[in-house]
């Protein structure tokens, strides 16, 4: 029997190592070893009980038919007065698309921006999967090696320096996956006057902006209406498994992904706009605050307990829930070390393997987005590991 050829992009598009690592964890798991989490990039908080009600209420009155393709106007006004509120930025709601998901928004953005041979600067680390919806359109990830000496980010500098002909924009992560570290604002102006210049795009990706530590909340759409924004219900909010995000866009762009919604995904979930209307509620805000503290004491006992195990951690983490850990000291070979962690203590860690060549050998990823017992318990474990 034959089989057609698959499509040539998808040899550009590597596993995701971190769900492979999962599926280990879990094996392991079916055979009675426990296993303590901190590899998935996912919140143990829960969607907020006002959601949560919410939800109930729009599938009890019915509300789950579809709705607009760029979703439900008055979420749409929602997220603008959200920014207005915590950002003091006056963002028209036209502006605002909701989308299934943070990966639906960059999958649309890179739909309407990215062609066969476009090149687009990202740095190196940065999440797997932006990469690889840049490849999913034929286009080129350039992977600039980012180190800590520039907080695992790109600057305008490195940005004038790769640019090149077939270059169209950038992509970018503040605060990053997986690195946690942002990009400071003298500097994201740097890098968009650069791609301005050069008549490019500047996505950002904002989807962990609400959990940074340092400083006064900020966004890159305060650098001008040219800037695409990505964000996310998944994080912040505690919302993973809802899928639902949404994008901030120059009105010339708003009729042009309109149009891809309508037919790659008709509309995001009906009743996940619904429930989100209940994220903006002062009980909500006030839990969400809460947790974000709570995220901030996690990574105050993480990063020095792991510096103490023998890691480097050359960058305090100001933002998400993740720790870029150099293992140097401890292993040449990130890989290795993760899965012999995960085998003989029962703790999940990634290693750099997915996010880029460069630091692939020597970083390992460490996320803090489960309870303190469970982070005193992994350290534990890993020093009775590292003892050996």
């Amino acid at each position: 029997m034959s089989f057609p050829e698959i499509a040539a992009r998808l040899h550009n598009i590597k596993p995701f190592h971190v769900m492979e690592l999962a599926k280990i964890a879990a094996s392991l798991e079916q055979q009675g070893q426990h296993m303590i989490h901190m590899g998935i990039g996912e919140p143990d908080f829960t969607a907020a009980p006002a959601v949560i009600e919410a939800a109930h209420q729009a599938m009890l009155d019915g509300k789950m038919q579809y709705t607009s393709a760029i979703g439900l106007p008055a979420l749409r006004e929602a997220i603008a007065a959200h920014y207005l509120r915590v950002y003091g930025l006056n963002i028209a709601p036209s502006r605002i698309v909701v989308t299934a998901g943070a990966s639906a928004a960059l999958l649309l953005a890179c739909a309407a921006l990215v062609e066969r041979g476009s090149q687009v600067l990202m740095p190196d680390p940065s999440y797997p999967c932006n990469r690889h919806f840049v490849a999913a359109f034929d286009g080129e990830a350039k992977m600039i090696a980012s180190g800590p000496e520039t907080r695992f980010q790109l600057t305008g500098d490195m940005v004038r320096e790769h640019w090149s002909a077939s270059t169209r924009g950038v992509l970018l992560a503040s605060p990053s996956n997986p690195t946690g570290t942002s990009i400071l604002p003298d500097e994201l102006a740097r890098i968009v006057d650069v791609v301005r210049r050069h008549d490019g795009f500047t996505i950002v990706d904002e989807i962990y902006q609400g959990l940074s530590y340092e400083g006064a909340p900020w966004s890159a759409l305060a650098l001008g209406e040219d800037i695409i924004v990505i964000n996310s219900f998944s994080k912040y909010f505690n919302m993973t498994g809802w899928r639902l995000g949404w994008l901030v866009l120059p009105q010339h762009l708003v009729p042009q992904i309109e149009k891809l919604a309508q037919n790659l995904f008709i509309c995001p979930s009906s009743i996940a706009q619904h429930a989100a209307l209940a994220c903006f509620t002062p009980e909500s805000s006030a839990l969400y605050q809460a947790r974000r503290q709570e995220f901030k004491r996690r990574r105050d006992y993480i990063v020095p307990a792991l510096i103490d195990l023998g890691f480097k951690v050359p960058v305090l983490p100001d933002g998400a829930f993740y720790v870029y850990a150099d293992c140097s000291a401890l292993s040449d070979d990130a890989d290795k070390l993760t899965l012999e962690i995960m085998h003989q203590a029962g703790v999940v860690v990634v290693p750099g393997l997915d996010f880029g060549p460069a630091t692939a050998h020597q970083y390992i990823r460490v996320s803090y987005a489960t309870s303190m017992e469970n982070l005193q318990e992994a350290v534990r474990r890993l020093k009775l590991f590292f003892a050996k």
